[in-house]
């Protein structure tokens, strides 16, 4: 099932004229950058400068702020999602662990939205589905090719990586570091 079939309440939202739609990914783009900076109390009057254009022109797009908050954290995750296929000409291992880079950094990016949507969301619910779609099969192939145990299931995987994402680290480095710990603990041990 592709991304436009699961979402189908914010892809109606989505304009069709160019212009319209110049406007709307102006102004999820916009969001994102306010939303990294000031969390998801950021001033819709900035996120509407940012994509210069009028306040109007915000709310005639996004009625609601958990219309903005769907519309930014639904980009993020297709981005995510299209990371799956990019990474598919990479051996099975480098792959998975391409992915789950690209995977802490989007949670790491993305907790505070992520919280304002959670659990009372069908996008929500329906976005975990496409990452789950996205990453399942990616450890499938490592796992056929030897490079993952076969005893982790995704659900395994993502719990592991998203309690990663919930520690404070000092720097990036100590992130990438301890996620690095915690790949070598997916990797296929050999028998002996």
């Amino acid at each position: 099932m592709t991304s436009g079939e699961q979402l189908p309440a914010v892809f109606a939202r989505r304009p069709k004229r160019a212009d319209a739609r110049r406007n709307y990914d102006a102004l999820v783009a916009a969001a994102r950058e306010s939303f990294a900076e000031a969390g998801v109390g950021a001033s819709l009057e900035e996120v509407a400068r940012r994509a210069k254009v009028g306040i109007g022109t915000l709310y005639r797009h996004f009625p609601t702020r958990r219309d903005l908050f769907e519309a930014v954290y639904v980009d993020e995750v297709q981005a995510l999602s299209r990371s799956a296929t990019d990474l598919a000409g990479l051996p099975p291992w480098d792959a998975l662990v391409a992915w789950l880079h690209r995977f802490v950094g989007y949670v790491a990016t993305k907790r505070a939205l992520a919280e304002e949507l959670m659990h009372d969301s069908e996008v929500f619910r329906t976005c975990r589905t496409e990452i789950d779609a996205a990453g399942a099969p990616m450890l499938r192939r490592a796992q056929d090719a030897g490079a993952v145990r076969p005893d982790v299931s995704f659900d395994d995987v993502l719990r592991l990586i998203s309690g990663l994402t919930m520690a404070q680290f000092t720097a990036p480095e100590q992130r990438e570091r301890v996620l690095g710990i915690a790949l070598d603990g997916l990797r296929q041990r050999p028998v002996g």
